[in-house]
């Protein structure tokens, strides 16, 4: 009965909002997880559960529809601004009923699947993205841009991704080495990324080969293994721990026969260009590639 008490609020407040809610007529929508999703014909009130579609919706100019989002939806700087329902792991579903939203956009990767059911069972319907690689980001960006009315803006942001994807391609093409990375995505322990990431595709496109490929997704390294790897290109996150660049780049500098440490080849990143799925991660490419080839690339 305590239990029951506990969450009778919440109970009430949910029921109480799907007896307002009046099924109106919408539009089927086609998720990336091939869901077919009944959308209202004009949407006033979003819900984004990440922080990488909150960045999407801010690129489709589609902001005005956002009445809420997630913890560290901080970009762009009007973002931060949005009232937050949780964390994307763990929405505070009492707060997102309030609010009463007509569509929430959640992520596969980082939306447990138990909290967009729950969500649905309220009867607020869930458009799903599930961007796995570049392609699937401009894939995600089409959806978004086709289930929020802004496909023109959808297909301007794809085309000149594919566009700066393509000059990239074609500056790489003439490398004469692929020079082996070391991406550091952490510190305490050493994490890395394997196969399967958008970091080991980007490293790849960047015209470099990738010393944490593997079948492990965020594989752990110890100092012994770093050196035995000798990498020739250190890439360090702005998320591995350190206060500053020159703290991040400390620990490598204790071992100056490193090809990357004699050669001055220890580079500090933005992490938000390279963890999350949107269009940006072009700009972490064209960052990568610069580092790596410095010779054939001009970062604008």
């Amino acid at each position: 009965m305590i239990t029951m008490r506990r969450h009778l609020p919440f109970i009430l407040f949910a029921a109480l909002t799907l007896a307002l809610a009046t099924p109106a007529a919408g539009r089927q929508v086609t998720d990336q997880m091939g869901r077919s999703v009944t959308v209202p014909e004009r949407l006033a009130r979003v819900v984004s559960l990440a922080p990488a579609l909150t960045e999407i919706v801010y690129d489709l100019g589609q902001e005005e529809l956002l009445v809420a989002t997630t913890q560290f939806s901080d970009f762009p700087e009007a973002a931060r601004k949005l009232p937050r329902i949780g964390s994307y792991i763990q929405p505070d579903l009492e707060k997102l009923v309030a609010l009463r939203p007509d569509l929430c956009l959640a992520t596969k990767d980082g939306n447990p699947r138990e909290v967009v059911e729950k969500i649905m069972s309220l009867g607020i319907p869930v458009f799903v993205v599930n961007p796995r690689n570049l392609a699937g980001v401009m894939d995600a960006v089409s959806g978004l841009g086709e289930v929020l009315r802004a496909r023109d803006k959808a297909g301007a942001i794809v085309a000149d991704m594919h566009r700066r994807l393509d000059a990239v391609s074609d500056r790489m093409a003439r490398a004469k080495t692929r020079p082996g990375v070391f991406f550091q995505i952490d510190a305490a322990p050493i994490v890395s990324a394997g196969d399967h990431t958008f970091i080991d595709e980007l490293i790849r496109l960047a015209g470099g080969r990738n010393l944490a490929a593997g079948p492990v997704h965020y594989p752990r390294f110890s100092w012994e293994e770093l050196l035995r790897l000798r990498p020739e290109v250190v890439v360090i996150t702005s998320m591995a721990g350190g206060q500053n660049v020159a703290d991040l780049q400390a620990s490598w500098r204790r071992w100056p026969d490193l090809p990357a440490v004699r050669d001055n080849k220890v580079a500090v990143v933005d992490a938000n260009l390279f963890d999350r799925p949107t269009p940006r991660l072009v700009a972490g490419l064209e960052a990568l590639a610069a580092i790596l080839h410095p010779e054939l690339v001009h970062v604008h």
